[in-house]
């Protein structure tokens, strides 16, 4: 006797009088037939609480999580299919990935058993399903003599010879000792069989590193001769700056010396545009291991970004080791069916997920030093806050009733400004958080509560009549009645739930501060002023124009904007295209033609510190699809980072974007 099913979607949007439908087709694939049976699924899309469903009940629902049952007394034979459909979604589905990407049956027994899921069908859609890094070709001529993403502000070289074998490095002094120690690391663990660096035994191209004052704190300069090279820098990311830029030289000369050469004269002198040129990385999503961390750093080493945000904690999981509260890495580091967060974004019904302790984050943090990178926690709060909600109920109001919805579809998801264990819940955190993180920054997110936010908690009603009377309370009380049960909008500025969030960001950020951190936040983070604009930035991330307004009032800013920077938005409309699409779409030419400085005005400028892509994960369960969106996109942003836009060429970046390394080695086939 076997048990085995196989789930399909599929998904057609209204037309011609035609509701919408997400359709859903189990087939008894085993030998036995089942009855009293319920199917969980979920994925990126969200079937919404109002929803109808044909020939089916929806039992629960939180968020992409769903559980239904089929029509009373229905036994499901061997080789026989039940369908059932959906008139109603949180957003219609754009592309593929979008839908149920894993399922489950929930036996009469109890017994839950996985389900194979095959790929969302969109009507009229029959195209291949791309997964993998688009290939971009190296062509027998390229704008440039040299590979070097990003590129440099003056290539001065000449002369050509036959790539070195590799580099003899010669550091003299302590900061070059340690570059060379990073390059050397990072180009065995990138390109573990070129060899890029070897000792004079192997005939390696002789390469000092010098020490010399004077020159910008990321600059460097390169000296070509026959008889080798000479790499200065003031510091040791300026000397190890040079030496990744002598190592893209190099591979792009020996992989490809009709196209690229390695010069034996001139030089090469370059400084960033940007002093921040960040990466952020979503793992509360989907879990990535402390490998896979390491490895994403190494990349962005090698593509000449700075800054790692690690967005620790969502409403769908917490993964950072807090020794005060251990329920939050017992708890809400896992999900799965019968668990306090159940499966979500394709994870599954067994227990799934993760976390860090101190130990392997002591080891990243460490190795993103080596490689010149700083990193920057986020722990997402106010809002975002459900899984640790349910692994610590106590920083609830006792008294709050009712249910408020968040836009992704969690219920009563936030921190409650007006509840005193909250705050001794979060000093706990950023102390143990600052203690981890040399680099003196906590992240507290800020972003998307929900406008209806506390609006059954007496103490929050309390709160908020204090700080802006009785009118402003009942303004409040009616939100929930209006909002409650629904999907909520976002709080907006000068709303009561913005009042409220400025109050507890204004608190949280006092004692940052206090502990001689900086705060960043996204940019709801400003709303009240609730920041002090000398002891944080903010990043812009709804669309372009956000980032100039907060520069104009006095923010320091990272533009991020979702349109062109969130590298989880598809590469195209075509349903074909793997990812997200709330911001539109972003090719990888659009993304690299995007300016940040465009619309920022002279004093404005002043406050532009850099910019920053951001990697959510809610369609990433396919590592596949993680290589399909991040690259090359992620080159093009590290490339508007570092080079000036009088410097930058798309011909150029295309022609030599081939060479740079990606995560998990999926390329399309296309």
């Amino acid at each position: 006797m076997t048990i085995a099913f196989v789930l399909r979607t599929s998904w057609s949007p209204a037309a011609d009088g035609e509701p919408l439908g997400y359709g859903l087709e189990l087939t008894n694939t085993g030998t036995s037939p089942v009855a009293n049976f319920q199917l969980g699924f979920s994925g990126p899309a969200r079937i919404d609480p109002t929803a109808t469903l044909e020939n089916g009940a929806l039992l629960k629902r939180l968020s992409n999580h769903t559980l239904i049952g089929p029509p009373e007394g229905l036994v499901l034979q061997p080789g026989e299919t039940w369908v059932a459909t959906a008139r109603g979604l949180s957003y219609g589905l754009r592309h593929w990935s979008d839908g149920a990407n894993a399922a489950y049956v929930v036996l009469e027994d109890g017994t839950a058993v996985a389900v194979t899921t095959a790929p969302t069908q969109g009507k009229g859609h029959n195209s291949p399903l791309l997964k993998g890094a688009a290939r971009f070709a190296v062509p027998a001529r390229s704008p440039a003599r040299h590979a070097i993403i990003p590129w440099p502000r003056r290539v001065a070289t000449t002369g050509s010879r036959i790539a070195p074998t590799g580099f003899d490095l010669k550091p003299q002094g302590e900061a070059a000792n340690r570059a060379a120690a990073a390059f050397a690391g990072l180009v065995h663990d990138l390109f573990p069989v070129e060899a890029i660096v070897r000792p004079a035994s192997e005939a390696g191209l002789p390469v000092r590193l010098v020490e010399q004052p004077g020159m910008a704190a990321e600059a460097y300069r390169i000296e070509f001769a026959e008889a080798g090279a000479i790499v200065a820098a003031t510091t040791r990311h300026g000397l190890f700056y040079g030496l990744v830029t002598l190592g893209q030289m190099l591979r792009g000369a020996r992989l490809h010396p009709g196209t690229f050469s390695f010069p034996t004269g001139g030089t090469i002198t370059d400084e960033p545009g940007f002093a921040f040129r960040g990466s952020h990385l979503d793992v509360a999503r989907q879990f990535y291991t402390g490998a896979e961390v390491s490895q994403f750093l190494k990349i962005l080493a090698w593509n000449k970004m700075n800054k790692f945000h690690w967005h620790l904690t969502e409403d769908e999981a917490w993964r950072i080791e807090i020794d005060a509260y251990p329920a939050l890495t017992e708890v809400a580091a896992w999900r799965g069916h019968g668990l306090a967060v159940p499966p979500l974004l394709g994870s599954g019904p067994q227990p799934t997920g993760g976390y860090y302790s101190k130990p392997v984050i002591r080891q990243i943090v460490a190795l993103a030093d080596s490689l010149g990178i700083a990193v920057i926690p986020e722990v997402d709060m106010p809002g975002h806050f459900y899984a640790a909600l349910q692994a610590l109920p106590e920083l609830r109001d006792p008294s709050e009733t009712g249910q408020y919805q968040s836009v992704q579809g969690f219920p009563n998801n936030s921190l409650n400004p007006a509840h005193e264990p909250v705050y001794w819940f979060v000093e706990a955190v950023v102390d143990e958080v600052l203690e981890l993180f040399p680099a003196g920054i906590f992240h507290i997110g800020a972003d998307e509560v929900p406008l209806a936010a506390w609006s059954g908690s007496p103490l929050a009603l309390d709160m908020l009549e204090q700080l802006a009377g009785s009118e402003m309370r009942q303004k409040h009380e009616a939100q929930f009645n209006q909002l409650g049960n629904h999907h909520g909008a976002d709080e907006i500025e000068g709303s009561p739930t913005a009042i409220l969030q400025a109050e507890f960001i204004k608190r949280v950020h006092a004692y940052i501060t206090k502990k001689g951190a900086l705060t960043g936040g996204w940019e709801e983070a400003a709303h009240g002023d609730a920041v002090t604009k000398e002891h944080s930035y903010v990043i812009g991330w709804r669309n372009v124009e956000v980032n100039a307004e907060l520069a104009e009032r006095g923010f320091d800013i990272v533009v991020s904007p979702g349109q062109r920077y969130y590298l989880d938005m598809a590469n195209g409309v075509s349903w074909a295209e793997p990812g997200a699409g709330w911001a539109g779409w972003s090719g990888p030419r659009e993304t690299y033609e995007f300016e940040a400085r465009e619309g920022f005005s002279p004093e404005a400028l002043k406050h532009l510190l850099g910019i920053q892509s951001c990697i959510w994960s809610e369609s990433m369960t396919d590592r596949a699809i993680f290589d399909r969106l991040v690259f090359p996109r992620l080159s093009a942003v590290a490339e508007a980072g570092w080079t000036l836009p009088e410097h930058k060429s798309w011909e150029r970046f295309a022609s030599m974007v081939g060479l740079m390394p990606i995560m998990y080695g999926h390329w399309a086939s296309e």
